[in-house]
């Protein structure tokens, strides 16, 4: 007799491996339990594991370094020194066209 291969859809598959995962439970209990393969099991676990790996380390990806952060903040205050520059020179200029001319 040959057996009927079941489906589960991956919300399933996602539960029950944060069931493993998350709330400790053991894959044999559940493998009694629902009647899923200890393997099947195994393989949704590591594949759930894989997946919070891969986005903890995209989250981590966006943090900096002090070498990184250090030369974000000299190239910033360069830029905020050449902006204090322009509106320094752009005030002169606005003084001396506003003079009146007949002094």
């Amino acid at each position: 007799m040959e057996k009927e291969k079941k489906y589960y859809d991956k919300v399933f598959r996602k539960y029950v491996a944060k069931l493993v995962v998350q709330d400790g439970r053991r894959p044999a209990d559940l493998e009694r339990e629902l009647g899923i393969s200890y393997s099947s099991l195994m393989r949704w676990v590591k594949a759930y594991k894989d997946e919070q790996w891969e986005a903890e380390r995209s989250r981590q990806s966006g943090l900096t370094t002090a070498t990184e952060y250090e030369s974000r903040l000299e190239a910033s205050e360069k830029a905020r020194r050449e902006l204090e520059e322009e509106v320094a020179i752009l005030k002169k200029a606005l003084h001396i066209f506003t003079e009146d001319p007949e002094k």
